[in-house]
């Protein structure tokens, strides 16, 4: 019987951590584009006057940019799979007492997207807002399941 408790623990916080953290990754993204929006909407509001920025020609955006953008979108395409991949690995990696793993998660996935966020600062905003509640979300799951794993063992 504590067998199956335990595999239904592990079940249950992967799960959670994949598929509710695809939820709160997309939702926190999701207000990061609307904040985005709303400051572009203010920016043109304001006449197009930007502080900080030499002249209005520098800081109007080109079409698709913004963490909104379909060109951000583009570069960052397959970023739910990969989101998915992540969750499952960071918490795998902590319910199996590998912690160090984490590490070769976040350089693969870091590595992995340096040649296309190299030259797009609205992209890479976004690949690290992304990464971190994903990473933060995973991480927390991992360490409460292998708490309660410890109370069922």
């Amino acid at each position: 019987m504590k067998v199956l408790l335990v595999i239904a623990i592990w079940a249950a916080a992967l799960a959670l951590s994949v598929w509710v953290g695809a939820w709160l990754t997309g939702r926190l993204l999701a207000r990061v584009d609307a904040a985005d929006r709303a400051a572009k909407k203010k920016t043109a509001d304001d006449g197009g006057k930007q502080v900080g920025v030499a002249s209005p020609a520098a800081a109007a955006p080109a079409p698709g940019d913004g963490v909104d953008g379909a060109r951000v979108r583009a570069v960052l395409r397959g970023g739910w799979w990969i989101g998915i991949l992540e969750r499952l690995a960071v918490t795998g990696c902590i319910l199996v007492g590998f912690t160090p793993g984490i590490a070769v998660v976040v350089a693969v996935k870091g590595l992995g997207r340096f040649p296309q966020l190299r030259d797009d600062p609205a992209a890479s905003e976004r690949f690290v807002i992304g990464s971190l509640v994903s990473l933060l979300w995973s991480a927390a799951v991992g360490f409460a399941a292998l708490a309660l794993l410890g109370l069922v063992t």
